[in-house]
């Protein structure tokens, strides 16, 4: 199985238990890992062939930016699953971080994995 990846996706996200992160969008940034067979898109050099990254990074942006999470781990599962089924991906990791969340620390999250490889 290839690996198709988008590395620091950033994205603007309500996400909290904290009344205020509820009214104020904070930075998050996701690291995706997607199985994918890309043998067929290597021959055609066709872009229908293959697992198009922009197109998920678009969804995944727009899925966050339109709903609010308390838990990081919450939003991880969603995204996970609306990866697999909106485009067929049989296997992924994701990372979720979210930057500044505890002082003293760069980024806290989660990685998650989801299918067979």
């Amino acid at each position: 199985m290839d690996i198709v990846y988008i590395s620091k996706l950033r994205v603007d996200a309500v996400i909290g238990i904290y009344e205020w992160e509820k009214r104020t969008r904070q930075k998050l940034e996701l690291d995706l890992e997607m199985g994918a067979d890309v043998a067929h898109a290597a021959v055609s050099d066709d872009i229908e062939d293959t697992l198009n990254y922009k197109a998920v990074a678009q969804r995944v942006s727009g899925f966050i930016e339109e709903h609010p999470f308390q838990l990081v781990e919450t939003l991880a599962e969603r995204v996970a699953a609306l990866i697999r089924e909106e485009f067929s991906v049989p296997w992924l990791r994701l990372r979720v971080s979210k930057p500044g969340a505890v002082k003293g620390a760069r980024d806290v999250g989660v990685i998650i994995e989801r299918g067979k490889r």
